[in-house]
């Protein structure tokens, strides 16, 4: 049975003030209708009901049901990418920055679990997705954490004899990992706990210390 919930019409931070308000409406019923389902099991009828407007403006906005998928993704990534840009500039030293930037991911995979499911398990089986323009705030993203590993580099935080490439590589690949069986299996993730041991392992790395 669909649940009788209301699409608030109010524009997003992340929406410009000229996007008519049936676009916004049917993003927000995708975003809801993805707490619940999976979006292979969501119908185009399913998000025009939800949304209050006529089917057809799904595809006159965003071409099909994927296309509107990257579009919600779009904004999500927007907006951490903006509040995490903000949150790194009150912070000094390479190695404070990753902490930072290690622990704000994690928050925000735990914090919105349908940006979680989209990111992390919706559209990366479809390879038009790396292809696209919301490709692109992911490779922002990316390059965030890139920008600080080459300032540890030069300021001798960081060791230069590995990849800067490999070292992003591996943080990226360490924050998605631990929250990936708490996103699957919807569990809480402990923000501090997680962020906690891994900078240990990253900094540290796992040889007994004598």
């Amino acid at each position: 049975m669909e649940k009788n919930i209301k699409i608030l019409s109010a524009e997003p931070a992340s929406a410009k003030p000229s996007t008519p308000p049936s676009r916004l409406k049917i993003t927000e019923a995708l975003k809801v209708l993805l707490r619940d389902k999976d979006f292979n099991s969501i119908t185009t009828a399913e998000i025009s009901r939800m949304a209050h407007v006529n089917e057809a403006l799904i595809y006159r906005y965003f071409i099909d049901k994927r296309g509107l998928l990257h579009a919600v993704l779009s904004d999500y990534l927007q907006e951490f990418v903006a509040n995490l840009t903000f949150d790194l500039k009150g912070i000094h030293g390479a190695i404070n920055k990753i902490q930072k930037f290690v622990w704000a991911s994690i928050h925000y995979y735990d914090d919105d679990r349908v940006f979680s499911k989209i990111q992390l398990l919706e559209v990366r089986n479809f390879p038009g997705y790396f292809d696209s323009e919301t490709y692109q705030m992911v490779r922002k993203y990316a390059g965030l954490l890139m920008e600080i590993i080459e300032e540890g580099i030069e300021s001798g935080d960081i060791r230069n004899d590995i990849a800067p490439s490999s070292i992003r590589q591996l943080i990226l690949g360490a924050i998605e990992h631990c929250c990936l069986p708490a996103i699957i299996f919807d569990h809480k993730i402990d923000n501090d706990a997680m962020a906690d041991n891994l900078c240990e392992i990253l900094f540290h790395g796992i040889t007994r210390k004598i």
